[in-house]
């Protein structure tokens, strides 16, 4: 495989997780949730969706897998500490950070299926 074959194959991957994640913010909105922000970057780690319901924050991981075990199961032990982690210095930088409650979900995005919401997940 050549490298621009892997760099092709890398930006169809970037595609489908943009469009997996928009797809999800939608079905959240849908739910009652605010987005917050997509893509929260920190230096310990990356979480796709923060969304706000009332005085709770959920921190969405979303994964675009042909089916929900295999979008659970692509969220590893050290992506879901990642995960936590970022969340923790979300919470931190928060005015209203000591009364907010948080979570951390999954949501499943398969080909022509509605996304799978797991509240709590991890």
């Amino acid at each position: 495989m050549s490298a621009g074959d892997k760099l092709d194959r890398k930006r169809r991957s970037e595609r489908k997780g943009r469009r997996a994640e928009l797809l999800a913010a939608l079905a959240l909105m849908l739910k009652g949730y605010r987005i917050v922000t997509l893509r929260y970057r920190t230096p310990v780690g990356e979480i796709d969706i923060v969304a706000r319901k009332g005085d709770l924050i959920a921190f969405v991981e979303v994964k675009a897998r042909r089916d929900l075990a295999s979008g659970v199961d692509a969220v590893s032990y050290p992506a879901q500490r990642r995960i936590a982690a970022a969340g923790e210095l979300f919470i931190s930088r928060q005015r209203d950070g000591p009364r907010l409650s948080w979570r951390h979900d999954i949501m499943v995005v398969s080909p022509w299926r509605w996304p799978k919401h797991l509240e709590d997940a991890f």
